[in-house]
């Protein structure tokens, strides 16, 4: 990690200093243990505040559709995915961002390890070998990382960027052995009645804070539909039909753009699995159109398309 930040803080001074760019999104140290929040950087006599860690979890690619200038940002590969369809969809303009790639082994959270070890997280150090060392109220184990890692990191074969300007490491191997829908085959398998039943139970918990959109980089509408008043889509309150509306809709808005990131996940104050949803679309995509979110910048989005050859299952 040692070498990752100390290539991080180099390409920032470097790129602010050129005057290259304007501004550098990256990420800093928390105040609390295993949180690392994103950060911008204007002038290189703060970029010793960048860091890198396996808690860099948010999508930096959410805070790209907005800025004005030229700017760098840190992507790990569902970063890069997510920042390569804002370029497909016009939201970003591919010579105005300096993408500096980060190949990823996985990322933790706070909330996978709280559920493992407790709430009383002091500390958290990750050996060379794999090994985390958690310390806290008294106390002290071992884990492997990769029993640690978050369910998108689990799964993902797109460790490396797909688009960069240039790396701050070697691109890192990927396992031939990932069954990426092994999760969502499980649910299909599943009758009708209990698979709307498992939906049900998934967002019973929903209080319909948004923060799974907010942090979405592909939800980026000027008025999301939940907000819409003439007319108005969907009920404010929540009411199950509503609840669940919402969370249906949502997901549709990002099949063939969902990279995966999990950041809806992480964000989600109540521990929602909204990848049960994204995941099957997911599927769905490379199954009926062998479309991968994210990979190209010269197409748009399956569900944005259509070819003669398109297979007709969904329109059954």
């Amino acid at each position: 990690m040692h070498t990752y930040i100390d290539k991080i803080r180099e390409i920032a001074s470097r790129l602010l200093k050129e005057e290259a760019v304007e501004m550098v999104i990256g990420y800093q140290e928390g105040t609390l243990p295993m949180i690392s929040p994103p950060m911008s950087v204007r002038s290189a006599e703060d970029v010793e505040k960048l860091t890198w860690s396996s808690h860099c979890c948010i999508n930096l690619a959410n805070y790209l559709t907005d800025i004005k200038g030229k700017v760098a940002v840190f992507a790990k590969g569902c970063d890069c995915r997510s920042i390569v369809n804002h370029i497909a969809e016009g939201k970003v303009k591919r010579e105005d961002v300096v993408i500096i790639g980060v190949p990823c082994n996985g990322m933790m959270e706070r909330r996978t390890i709280s559920n493992i070890f407790g709430d009383e997280i002091e500390e958290v150090v990750e050996e060379a070998d794999g090994t985390v060392i958690v310390r806290g109220k008294g106390r002290e184990e071992k884990y492997q990382k990769s029993d640690l890692l978050r369910q998108c990191c689990r799964v993902c074969v797109h460790k490396n960027p797909v688009l960069y300007d240039e790396l701050v490491a070697d691109p890192v191997a990927i396992p031939e052995d990932i069954q990426r829908y092994k999760e969502v085959e499980k649910i299909e398998a599943r009758e009708i009645d209990k698979r709307w039943k498992f939906f049900e139970n998934l967002i019973s918990t929903c209080i319909r804070c948004y923060a799974c959109r907010d942090a979405c980089p592909t939800c980026y509408c000027p008025t999301c539909f939940v907000d819409e008043a003439q007319p108005q889509w969907v009920g404010k309150g929540d009411d199950e039909p509503d609840v669940m509306t919402f969370h249906i809709l949502r997901a549709f808005h990002t099949a063939g753009r969902c990279t995966d990131c999990g950041a809806c996940v992480s964000a989600c104050p109540m521990g929602i699995n909204m990848r049960a949803f994204t995941k099957k679309l997911e599927k769905d995509c490379l199954d009926l159109w062998d479309w991968e979110a994210g990979l190209t910048s010269d197409m748009r989005p399956a569900l944005e398309t259509f070819t003669p050859s398109d297979p007709e299952d969904n329109f059954k």
